[in-house]
């Protein structure tokens, strides 16, 4: 297992943008897929973003594509999601994910993943 750190939640207007981080201590990083998954209040884990080894390839789901951008920086053992234009139904613990396995690159449930950091809180005002 990989141990991951989420930072770069807070509290944001709607329309606004936050970005966060995630760092993996492993010196393996390129090895595993990553993903972003959220919890909002009261509801299950639902997936985010799931990007590639070598971060070439990216799938979103339908509800943040075209405002959040997930990306990596394998030499510094990082991975980010930008998030622009947020809106309240955004407000949820905003978790990073790691699997060795590149088929999870696919992969929209939470067991898919074997690693998973603390979570970072996201709130967006309305």
């Amino acid at each position: 297992q990989v141990q991951l750190v989420e930072s770069g939640g807070g509290l944001v207007q709607a329309g606004g943008s936050l970005r966060l981080s995630c760092q993996a201590s492993t010196r393996t990083f390129s090895t595993y897929t990553m993903g972003w998954f959220r919890q909002p209040p009261g509801k299950e884990r639902e997936f985010v973003a799931a990007i590639s080894r070598g971060g070439y390839t990216i799938f979103y789901a339908d509800s943040v594509k075209g405002r959040f951008t997930a990306s990596r920086d394998n030499a510094n053992n990082m991975m980010y999601l930008q998030m622009n234009n947020l809106r309240p139904e955004d407000t949820a613990v905003y978790y990073c994910a790691a699997d060795p396995d590149s088929s999870v690159l696919r992969a929209r449930d939470v067991r898919d993943f074997g690693s998973w950091g603390q979570g970072t809180q996201v709130t967006v005002s309305s």
